[in-house]
């Protein structure tokens, strides 16, 4: 009589294998959702710990995570990928609820029902809501930027009309270079058409062209420029300088839409002056573009309205401080390294209080500060030839990302015990 093989689960530890698969996936919802490689070995050091597991390890980049999940003698070891980079707020804020509520000894189908609600989520504003959203914050830029009306209103035209074609672009999987470079330029052209229209008509004169580049903010990678510099800060060099060069081939894609509608329209994306007010009325007005720019990115990131209204409040405090710190003669990398570090500390103290993470409320209000426009202007000059001019703007934008990176990063280490010891 022949003997019957033995049954599968006598030769692999199945359950080991369940639990390690619904942890890794944990990592890969919150890596997808934008979040730095530390949070993301955070929540599944949690998830791992609630199920049982004796220890758990990850190594975390970009776009992979490999995992190793023990019990007692055991272990197993387990890689994916993850291939769609974007940030959604909810979904973050949805999992770190998840997994800092998860009771002791919780079942591997009871972590996956609450994965899958999650996941089926639907985002929180359909394609035209968050292009609005878009134009809000590119809007209230172009007025942070000295422009006037007349450049507020074709920004929010140009923003809302690249940021739709993003999002399409996005939804149905294209290459994210590509889509970036593409709404750039739907942009720019949506904006140098609404002015040329009004040339036309006769309403304004060929001034207001050069308001442009403010339409094409929507696109500066905040979260993977300040995602890459806190995994830097906590030593974690193979995730911080994958995002940090995701960060800028995005960045460089939408300057190279940006340089080539420029070149072929005859424009130069130069600073233009400064609108002079009353002071009591210049600063009510930043406090009011402030707080609507970074309403505008919240809301584009899918954070829910509560949690955007938070972020808008901490940056628009943040942000005025930070103009005024500049106008009275601070370098302004010092004002965003000050204004930065109040974010982190305000985020710190509102953050629990709210029951969210930290990130999705430091991360919008210093998005206002990111100088995107001399980013853009630093590649202009840079594909023109004129290194002097490109070396200048590209120092001061670096000089300014760097600063609220620090200031960021020193809120975390006067907060947070794990980030002011190495462990």
């Amino acid at each position: 009589m022949t003997a019957q093989p033995p049954a599968e689960e006598t030769l692999e530890p199945v359950e080991l294998i369940r639990q390690s698969g619904v942890v890794l996936r944990t990592g890969q919802l919150m890596l997808s959702a934008g979040t730095g490689s530390y949070r993301v070995k955070n929540a599944m050091q949690r998830v791992a710990l609630a199920l049982g597991l004796d220890r758990h390890h990850a190594h975390v980049t970009l776009t992979e995570i490999t995992a190793t999940s023990h019990r007692g003698s055991i272990f197993r070891t387990e890689v994916t990928e993850v291939r769609s980079i974007g940030v959604n707020s909810d979904r973050l804020a949805e999992l770190e609820r998840l997994t800092r509520a998860l009771p002791p000894k919780v079942t591997v189908d009871e972590v996956s029902a609450e994965l899958d609600r999650i996941e089926r989520k639907p985002p929180l504003y359909r394609p035209l809501l968050n292009a609005l959203w878009s134009s809000i914050a590119c809007g209230a830029f172009a007025f942070l930027n000295n422009g006037g009306p007349v450049e507020i209103l074709g920004v929010l035209v140009g923003a809302g009309l690249g940021q739709y074609v993003r999002r399409a672009f996005a939804h149905r999987r294209y290459n994210q270079f590509g889509a970036a470079m593409v709404a750039a330029a739907v942009a720019c052209l949506g904006y140098l058409a609404f002015i040329l229209g009004l040339e036309a008509l006769g309403v304004v004169d060929p001034r207001h062209e050069i308001g442009y580049v403010s339409a094409v903010l929507f696109l500066i990678p905040g979260f993977p420029l300040v995602t890459a510099a806190l995994d830097l800060a906590k030593l974690d060099f193979s995730a911080g300088v994958a995002r940090l060069t995701y960060a800028l081939m995005i960045l460089t894609s939408a300057a190279l839409s940006v340089w080539a509608v420029s070149s072929l329209a005859g424009l130069s994306p130069d600073p233009v002056e400064p609108i002079v007010l009353a002071p009591v009325a210049m600063i009510a007005l930043q406090a009011l573009a402030s707080f609507l720019g970074v309403l505008g990115f919240a809301l584009m990131f899918n954070s829910p309205a509560k949690m955007a209204l938070t972020a808008a409040s901490i940056g628009m405090v943040a942000n005025v401080v930070r103009i005024q710190l500049v106008d009275v003669g601070a370098a302004p990398q010092a004002g965003a390294a000050a204004a930065a570090l109040s974010v982190g500390l305000m985020a710190a103290w509102l953050a629990p209080r709210m029951h969210v993470p930290r990130i999705t409320v430091s991360v919008p209000a210093v998005v206002i500060m990111v100088p995107g426009a001399a980013a853009y202007r630093a590649v202009f000059f840079l594909n023109n030839g004129d290194m002097t001019q490109a070396i200048s703007y590209g120092l001061q934008a670096g000089l300014v990302v760097v600063a609220i990176a620090i200031g960021l990063a020193g809120a975390r280490m006067l907060t947070d015990r794990a980030w002011a010891f190495e462990r």
